[in-house]
């Protein structure tokens, strides 16, 4: 009998919707993490980007526990001396919400050429509506 490996042709990726009003935000982003990365498959394999598409809606309904909401700071360097720029996380998901859950998710990815492969597979959006409706995305709990 021979053993099978898999080699990423055969890949049949889903489309998942994950809904973020109410839910924490780094439970929400391990459990996208885990299916964009594919280990829901049963053909995983780490070397292979086996994962499915994740759509995220209501993504500044996401919330903190505790007083994460008021101390938890989003640094970023524009690369120029003194351009270290601080933003608070109640500032950052009244302006942009969808950075909030990209940058939890993705940080969870591999830092790789694959884990940005597999980051290409979220799409995220601040209200209810989402335009892959063509893809009829199934609901993850």
């Amino acid at each position: 009998m021979s053993t099978f490996v898999p080699s990423g042709k055969e890949i049949s990726r889903k489309w998942y919707v994950i809904d973020a009003a109410g839910a924490t935000l780094g439970r929400l982003a391990t459990r996208a993490a885990s299916v964009l990365s594919g280990k829901l498959n049963p053909q995983y394999v780490p070397y292979l980007d086996m994962g499915d598409h994740v759509i995220v809606i209501n993504a500044e309904k996401v919330r903190l526990t505790g007083l994460k909401g008021q101390k938890k700071v989003y640094r970023r360097y524009t690369g120029f001396p003194g351009g270290l720029r601080a933003e608070s996380f109640t500032r950052l998901v009244s302006r942009r919400p969808e950075k909030v859950l990209e940058e939890a998710i993705k940080g969870m990815l591999p830092k790789n050429k694959l884990g940005r492969a597999m980051g290409t597979k979220l799409k995220v959006y601040r209200g209810d509506k989402h335009p892959h409706q063509a893809q009829q995305p199934v609901e993850l709990k």
